[in-house]
């Protein structure tokens, strides 16, 4: 069978995708048919769900509002007394009167206290209540100066509200208001009707303070205790939402501290029958491992910061429809898991070989070609891949045959078509002697002359394309022996200043590759001979951009300053130096190098002396040579005698003079 026939043999396909989906979706459906029972029941608990939720959602609203208006009054009438003992003297009958009035008025006040701007506290007391209750009176004095902090946070423009059971024994509030004048007030207050108004049984309401204490609650003990809930997961984000009003269904974490022993079902929330520890003043809830889901839903009241929060359990309201949906539940799990067996076997044969494409496409994205892939299946996946392959392939060859940094970029779109104008640094290099190495490798070599000059040069490029490459440079071409470079073209490091170092450093980096792989190879090996170069580096504006043909385009930069780095380069051998640098890269970069002025250069073309500079080494950097001398030494280049150079023999293209000379160029 040819070749030809077995890639057809190969290609094609068995078993389509489309019969795959077929057979899935005819599974699905077929399955899901016995899943209508288990629907009609979740469809039953939605309705029971929705029902719970707006009952309990209104409870929450009028518990709130009656709270709010409670809140409202108590602060409203005691502004009203304030205001009128302020205007009369209090130890005036009518005052007197007046006071005696509003606590009949409002029995559930149990003291009004006040400051004003300039005038000393006065405290007003309801001592019917106390005279009632067998109360101290005492009690309302020490507990006015033990809250002086709350008294101060008023005058400053706060609106608190304080728990006072835990000092009184009794359910009692204390709300702290600022006044119009600049003063503070507060009344103390009975809860016991906002108490009554609180939920029981199925649905709980209860109220606490933006501090997480509790302020009303149908247990008394909790509110006596001093009970702070603000540590419960679930209370910390309802007092950090900002929301002021929302239902939600919620796994709620319990754990209250118990005052005293307790019978019965009255904790917290429904259903919630154990408390822990014991409590002394203002005590923290100390949090359970016990998660129950409740339908919550909270308002935060206008006044002080306030919250009312009301819960059912989730247990309670489907309590009736559990057991038939535990059984559809059933159901639904086993047409789910045979469902998804099918499922699962059937997407392994798609979802790993696209993973693995889009992989791969990925690394071909990223510029790496090399890859092998699996096709293994004989449908559409497989026939994609094996495509995929060949892709690869054919991308790795074309990628040594060309930039492929720019071919990356290009594919992504990076690059458009034309030429851009850019600011960059142009770098050329150039073995000295070559022509003779390549006449020693013919003499020693004869035939095989070609694969060792080729091997050699390749040791010796990969050197020079890995200093540019890590340099955030770009290799444009090889000029036989040769090598031209940019920075700030395809790639930039930000401004021409960081290109123009990135493209010196490069050079400096080529020395010492090139001084270590000189030093590794053995003397007189003619398969293997020395290497030396010359490096010359110009920047200016060039135009970069796509050039050639429809049928062959490269990425490359012309201009003169291309040109002007090509000349210098070629000086690099008269002057005996291995890197030259013009004076407009001087210019950005001259002060992170150590250079050395070599004589001004008159370029044809130029009305004035190019100045050239010769690099030595980083500007600071203590190893390595500190002088152009120095780097003659390391080289091994014999220092010129400038008066007997002639560069004009070779190019007449050049005329060596000093920056300093008058005559053509000054």
């Amino acid at each position: 069978m040819s070749s030809k026939n077995k890639q057809g043999a190969s290609d094609k396909i068995r078993f389509s995708i489309g019969a795959k989906l077929i057979a899935i979706i005819s599974i699905i459906v077929v399955l899901s048919l016995g899943s209508i029972t288990a629907l009609v029941s979740w469809l039953v608990q939605a309705d029971l769900r929705i029902s719970a939720e707006e009952r309990n959602f209104e409870m929450n609203r009028r518990s709130a509002m009656d709270a709010e208006t409670l809140l409202i009054n108590m602060r409203s009438n005691s502004r009203i007394l304030i205001h009128t003992i302020t205007s009369m003297r209090l130890q005036t009958a009518d005052a007197r009167l007046a006071v005696d009035f509003f606590f009949a008025e409002n029995p559930h006040i149990v003291a009004v206290f006040y400051v004003v701007p300039g005038r000393a506290e006065q405290l007003l007391i309801n001592e019917r209540f106390f005279l009632s209750r067998e109360m101290d009176i005492g009690l309302t004095a020490a507990f006015f100066t033990s809250h002086r902090e709350a008294l101060a946070r008023t005058v400053r423009g706060e609106t608190l509200l304080q728990n006072a059971a835990p000092h009184f024994a009794r359910a009692l509030l204390a709300l702290f208001f600022p006044s119009q004048d600049g003063g503070a007030g507060g009344v103390l207050f009975s809860s016991d009707v906002l108490n009554e108004n609180l939920g029981f049984g199925i649905n709980q309401s209860y109220m606490l303070n933006s501090e997480g204490d509790l302020l009303s609650h149908a247990d008394f003990a909790l509110i006596r205790a001093g009970t702070n809930i603000s540590e419960l997961s679930f209370i910390k984000a309802i007092l950090e939402s900002s929301e002021r009003s929302r239902q939600r269904l919620m796994e709620a974490d319990f754990g209250v501290l118990q005052p005293a022993p307790r019978s019965g079902n009255t904790g917290l929330f429904p259903g919630f029958d154990r408390f822990m520890g014991s409590v002394s003043g203002k005590n923290k809830i100390d949090e359970e491992n016990n998660l129950n889901r409740n339908f919550i839903a909270y308002t935060k009241l206008n006044t002080a910061g306030a919250v009312v929060i009301t819960s059912i359990e989730y247990d309670k309201v489907f309590e009736a429809v559990f057991a038939t949906t535990r059984r559809n539940i059933y159901l639904t799990i086993a047409v789910l898991s045979i469902s998804i067996i099918f499922i699962w076997f059937f997407s392994k044969s798609i979802s790993i070989p696209l993973k693995s494409l889009a992989i791969a496409a990925r690394q071909i994205e990223g510029g790496k070609f090399d890859l092998q892939l699996q096709a293994g299946s004989k449908d559409e996946i497989g026939f994609l891949t094996n495509s995929f392959q060949k892709m690869c392939s054919a991308l790795n060859i074309f990628g040594r045959f060309t930039n492929k940094e720019i071919a990356v970029k290009a594919m992504r779109g990076e690059i458009k078509p034309g030429g851009l104008p850019k600011h960059c640094t142009v770098f050329f290099s150039d073995i000295r002697e070559f022509t003779a190495k390549s006449e020693n490798f013919s003499r020693y070599f004869g035939v095989e002359a070609s694969d060792k000059i080729v091997y050699w040069l390749n040791s010796y490029f990969t050197q020079m394309i890995e200093c540019v490459e890590k340099t955030n440079g770009v290799v444009d071409k090889f000029i036989g022996d040769a090598v031209m470079a940019h920075w700030g073209t395809a790639y930039s490091a930000g401004t021409p200043r960081n290109d123009a170092f990135n493209a010196v450093k490069a050079a400096l980096m080529m020395r010492k590759a090139l001084f270590y792989l000189n030093r590794s190879r053995k003397a007189g090996d003619p398969a293997n001979p020395f290497i030396r170069i010359g490096c010359g580096l110009n920047s200016g504006i060039v135009t970069a951009g796509q050039l050639g043909s429809e049928m062959r385009m490269e990425y490359t930069v012309i201009g003169d300053p291309v040109n002007l780095a090509s000349r210098i380069e070629a000086l690099t051998k008269p002057l005996g130096t291995d890197i030259l640098i013009s004076e407009d890269t001087w210019r950005l970069v001259g002060d992170r190098f150590i250079c050395e002025e070599m004589p001004s250069v008159s370029v044809k073309g130029k009305e004035k002396p190019v100045r050239i500079f010769a690099v030595v080494n980083f500007l600071g950097e203590h190893k390595g040579p500190q002088t152009l001398n120095e780097v003659r030494n390391l080289l091994g280049i014999e220092p010129p005698d400038m008066e007997k150079v002639d560069v004009n023999a070779d190019e007449k293209k050049y005329k060596i003079g000093n920056a300093n000379q008058t005559g053509e160029g000054q």
